[in-house]
């Protein structure tokens, strides 16, 4: 299995290579403008090296990236991406959260990732400044979070938060949507989606078959999205491959929207007022869970643990819980 550094570095090594990529290279200043996700995109700065960029923090708040604009922020307030601590985080927690800190930005940068990554463009341009200079030059960065559901933090007038801007008043529903929902009456429906990122046919049997189980004790209407067929389903389970998300949370009876976590998901549920049952998969997931629980609304459980039981029991305490 190849390491991020490695697999970055074949990237590069493929790309400034390309005939068509060292046309873009040339004709690079005719640009007014570049746009960058600052996520594992070290192998493009080549690109942006004498022209205005600016970067798009997709995670959100990412310390690594923050401090590169001359904001570091304070590891004793401020969690990294991948952390799940509560808040206030404990004197052993804030310790931790320092060291990680530290050693992300020092692994990434001046061990495993971006060493590799500068041997490929030093290969191939030689009169390039090193590419952390280069990074450095960014006007501005576009970060995808909101003040109001993540950890006071200082700012920089060139940090810029855009969360939640995608999110949008509803649109009709198509007919039979719109009659599935309104028909639950008055127990309500739940909306299930493990997001864009997250295949749920890839779904261990065990966890499907628990979720089965589980939607056949509850008298809410299900709409799932579901990326294959499924057999034996209740009555109550409806099942999709594309559904129109905000536009189904936005619907009046929806009670609860089950969620891998995605801080997009995340954003749009809270944007349309509905409470969560998340089931972290990867990445950030475990953290937006455990915002979620921060600010009482909804629960997160793990896959491990996953049972019939657990998941009824979630949902029957959300859906009544009035706060």
């Amino acid at each position: 299995m190849m390491t991020f550094g490695e697999a970055l570095g074949d990237r590069g090594h493929k790309l400034y290579r390309s005939p068509s990529a060292r046309k873009l290279y040339e004709k690079r200043k005719g640009f007014d403008l570049m746009v960058v996700d600052h996520m594992f995109n070290e192998i493009v700065y080549p690109f942006l090296h004498e022209i205005s960029f600016i970067t798009v923090a997709v995670p959100g708040m990412d310390p690594r990236q923050s401090a590169v604009l001359g904001n570091v922020p304070n590891p004793s307030y401020a969690s990294n991406l991948l952390s799940t601590y509560r808040l206030p985080m404990t004197m052993w927690q804030r310790i931790m959260n320092t060291f990680m800190h530290i050693w992300v930005p020092f692994f990434w940068r001046k061990w495993a990732v971006v060493p590799r990554i500068q041997e490929e463009i030093s290969a191939q341009f030689p009169d390039l400044p090193p590419l952390l200079d280069i990074e450095r030059n960014q006007s501005l960065t576009l970060m995808n979070t909101h003040f109001s559901i993540t950890t006071p933090v200082p700012l920089l007038p060139s940090q810029i938060e855009v969360g939640a801007m995608h999110c949008r008043p509803a649109k009709q529903l198509p007919y039979d949507l719109e009659s599935w929902l309104t028909g639950a009456g008055s127990a309500g429906a739940i909306y299930f989606s493990l997001g864009s990122s997250v295949n749920s046919e890839t779904m261990l049997p065990e966890y499907r078959e628990a979720f089965l189980q589980a939607f056949r004790r509850l008298p809410q209407r299900v709409v799932w999205k579901y990326e294959g067929k499924l057999d034996d389903v209740s009555g109550n389970v409806r099942i999709s491959s594309w559904l129109p998300q905000q536009d189904i949370l936005a619907h009046h009876n929806v009670k609860v929207f089950i969620s891998h976590g995605g801080l997009l998901s995340l954003q749009e549920s809270i944007f349309h007022e509905k409470p969560l049952l998340v089931l972290p998969v990867f990445g950030d997931q475990p953290k937006n869970g455990m915002l979620v629980e921060n600010l009482n609304i909804g629960r997160m459980l793990v896959w491990e643990e996953l049972t019939t039981d657990n998941i009824v029991d979630a949902l029957t305490d959300i859906i009544n819980n009035t706060k």
